[in-house]
């Protein structure tokens, strides 16, 4: 090995333990040297998309190939560097050549899957994933994929037997290994560790099968999030509820993650448990807030959140602009009260509503616990209005009237052409009628409004 590919081989070390940064350093002292090498712009390229720079990670890949044409791995990156910055028609030649060159590029077939389940076309992006599986059935991500879809399209059975390769993947970890995974077996008089698993909304959503195994005689220890325990303290039919940040010492038979225990119930969409509200805002809380904002006779309230957690996968297709909403502020007599904390707060500052939003104290959700605030302050709303954020599971699961603005492919969980929800009676879903159309959500639900308002 000589000392150029030394010298990558070293930055890819670097860049595998997630220090992008320094690898792009070690990338670019290469190509000072050497411009005419093409796997470090190939490299550079990886680094760049990593850091979520994607229009520079495709100029590095594209100054690969005007070096070396028929190079399929930098194809194959280019094209999901490409899907990013939605050039979803090149990005498909890209995968395209790339299998044309390597018929047995698991990755291009995988990215070239993903491509079309995001841009909607289901069908076809399974059909990509199942011929990778064809080169390599083992591959746990391509049957997590699958699974997905079948979720989405309404068909549990398969979905759940995919979706339990989710654990090979890699990127989920138990975290208590010394105890025995539930398999589904006899549960009276047995107690089971329930266990986080994803995202707080995961949480939100799925900790409501602590009631379902207590039915079955079980004694339930729900082991969430730390910033979720005292919001799930204060309904106590949940049972035990514990951090998930300190283990877990006192003896129990088994363990399960919330997620798994829907798919060993066998749950599918005529069996889902909807009975609302299982969160309960504190008393102390709920008073506290209906005083701070009182009711205002002929105002109609509505709580709106508009971004999600930026480093989810599919942000860019779930959270919207905080604008959208600016229609909404001039139907008469809404208020509109902002929900969202932190990241997205930003785009306040360029609000140009009929009428100023309603801002709450930075102090929300601080001192109490996660969404603890929140979930008083919805009882003082007439309405949440959305995106598919952690804020829409709390509104569905204290019961309160809520309304979310989907993207053209959603999460599987809100399945496709309906506008309510098996999981949550009090949500309406407004659906992109293409990718990006959020115009058309908002004309949808300020309609809908309007109507809503001339009903109240």
């Amino acid at each position: 090995m000589n000392r150029i590919d030394q010298t990558l081989t070293r930055g890819w070390q670097i860049h595998q333990q997630k220090d992008f940064k320094q690898a792009e350093q070690i990338y670019r002292s290469v190509l000072n040297e050497a411009p005419q090498n093409a796997n470090a712009w190939c490299y550079l390229g990886i680094a760049l998309h990593d850091q979520r720079r994607y229009d520079n990670a495709v100029a590095a890949y594209r100054q690969a190939l005007e070096l070396q044409p028929h190079f399929p791995i930098a194809l194959n990156n280019l094209g999901n560097s490409l899907r990013y910055i939605d050039q979803y028609d090149e990005a498909d030649h890209c995968f395209a050549r790339a299998l044309e060159l390597k018929p047995d590029y698991l990755n291009a077939y995988k990215n070239r899957g993903t491509l079309h389940v995001w841009t909607g076309n289901l069908d076809r992006g399974q059909d990509y994933y199942e011929k990778a599986l064809a080169i390599n059935p083992q591959e746990a991500e391509l049957h997590r994929n699958l699974g997905v879809i079948y979720l989405l399209k309404g068909d549990f059975d398969n979905g759940w037997r995919e979706y339990r390769w989710r654990w090979r993947v890699g990127d989920l970890r138990r975290s208590q290994l010394n105890i025995p995974v539930w398999d589904g077996s006899e549960l009276a008089g047995k107690t089971i560790l329930l266990t986080a698993e994803q995202g707080l909304g995961d949480t939100l959503h799925f900790v409501r099968m602590a009631k379902l195994l207590q039915a079955r005689g079980a004694t339930t220890i729900v082991h969430c999030q730390a910033p979720l325990l005292a919001l799930m303290q204060t309904d106590e039919e949940l049972g035990t509820v514990f951090p998930n940040n300190i283990p877990w010492q006192q003896p129990v038979d088994w363990q399960c993650s919330l997620l798994d225990v829907a798919d060993l119930l066998g749950m599918n969409v005529d069996s889902i448990p909807s009975q609302v509200p299982y969160l309960r805002a504190a008393p102390q809380l709920k008073q506290y807030w209906q005083q701070q904002l009182p009711t205002s006779p002929g105002t109609f309230r509505i709580g709106i959140a508009w971004q999600g957690n930026p480093d989810h996968q599919a942000d860019a297709y779930r959270s919207l602009p905080l604008s959208c909403f600016e229609r909404l502020a001039a139907i008469p007599n809404v208020e509109l009260v902002s929900l969202q904390r932190s990241v997205g707060t930003e785009q306040i500052a360029q609000w140009n509503g009929a009428r100023p939003l309603t801002l709450l104290p930075d102090d929300v959700d601080q001192s109490s616990g996660a969404f603890m605030d929140t979930a008083a302050i919805m009882h003082s709303l007439d309405l949440v209005i959305t995106s598919d954020t952690a804020m829409a599971h709390l509104a569905g699961a204290l019961g309160t009237p809520t309304w979310i603005a989907l993207g053209y492919v959603p999460d599987w969980r809100w399945l496709l052409d309906r506008d309510d929800s098996p999981w949550y009676p009090s949500v309406r879903l407004f659906r992109q009628p293409s990718m990006g159309d959020w115009s058309s959500v908002f004309d949808q639900i300020a309609e809908a409004l309007n109507q809503l308002i001339v009903k109240t």
